[in-house]
């Protein structure tokens, strides 16, 4: 049988890449096996598949109601089926199932995590994992969370820039989730758009290729932001508008920017965010909860929906 034949790179692609002329071959290389795996392989948009929330939340609360998802393998095989670009999770899970899905479909490990036993107001995540893991898996990326605002933000800054230049040094792709949290924001502003740019943008000088942020409100946090956004009629009425802003905040849409799906919510209002995403011009989303908490049928059907909307 004829080898099958490698998916073209499309003009799209190549202008993803040209933007981190900095890098290596084998960084990019690895950019673009996320940029052409999947359904929306070649658009320009990818949906992530991130399976983390075990750890963050514990394994009740995040696979009691699909309980097929306690199977680390049931993660692999729902993001092969569902056409992933990629699949993130920590290091047990993906040691659970690298061998056996070799190959099929791109993933990324989630190098730093955090549990929920114990309150905190500046949280910090501890590393997980390792470069070297990383590659010993195959994977194509490492994944880091930052939480801009926490009173250890600094240290956490100082260890993505480490662990980023280890990662490009070896080839591989740097995402960054950038949180803000803790320190004086308030709940409101963990999400305000000023305060959701201002993350991006720092993910963006920090080095990463890849930058997950929380969709953003319309609210403004910071006086002096808000200041500057009345001032100079900063359009932010739209949740697409928005969305548009926190793209631009990352080197004027020349960093990857994915959005998180958040708490699993119904089918409707996801669409209706996917669209606003679509319309504000960002790369994609990062599907979680809103994918594994759904039965399987059911949680295909939606990923097909949202990949729809992405394809037009």
């Amino acid at each position: 049988m004829a080898p099958l034949a490698a998916r073209p790179m499309s003009p799209r692609v190549r202008e993803i890449l040209s933007w981190y002329g900095s890098d290596s071959p084998g960084t990019l290389t690895n950019l673009a096996r996320l940029l052409n795996h999947g359904r929306l392989g070649g658009t320009g948009r990818m949906v992530i598949l991130p399976v983390d929330q075990g750890f963050e939340h514990g394994p009740g609360r995040s696979f009691a109601m699909n309980p097929a998802a306690y199977d680390p393998r049931y993660h692999f095989e729902f993001a092969i089926e569902s056409g992933c670009s990629a699949y993130a999770a920590p290091l047990g899970f993906l040691e659970a199932g690298a061998r056996d899905y070799a190959g099929e479909i791109p993933l990324i490990l989630k190098i730093n995590n955090k549990d929920s036993l114990m309150e905190e107001k500046d949280p910090k995540q501890a590393i997980t994992g390792s470069v070297s893991a990383a590659l010993r898996l195959g994977c194509a990326a490492i994944g880091y969370t930052i939480y801009p605002g926490s009173a250890s933000r600094l240290d956490m800054y100082n260890e993505l820039a480490v662990l980023a230049e280890e990662a490009k040094a070896a080839g591989l792709v740097v995402v960054v989730w950038s949180y803000p949290r803790g320190g004086a924001l308030t709940k409101d502003g963990e999400t305000a758009i000023d305060v959701s740019a201002y993350a991006a943008h720092i993910a963006a000088q920090l080095g990463a290729h890849v930058i997950k942020v929380k969709l953003p409100s319309a609210h403004l946090e910071g006086k002096q932001a808000k200041d500057v956004y009345e001032k100079n009629k900063v359009a932010i009425g739209t949740l697409g508008e928005r969305v548009r802003h926190v793209v631009q905040s990352a080197f004027a849409g020349r960093r990857v920017v994915i959005f998180s799906g958040g708490p699993a919510t119904a089918d409707a209002a996801v669409l209706d965010e996917i669209r606003a995403i679509r319309e504000g011009g960002g790369f994609g989303s990062i599907i979680g909860r809103n994918s594994f908490q759904r039965q399987r049928p059911d949680a295909l059907k939606l990923m097909g929906e949202i990949m729809d909307i992405y394809a037009k």
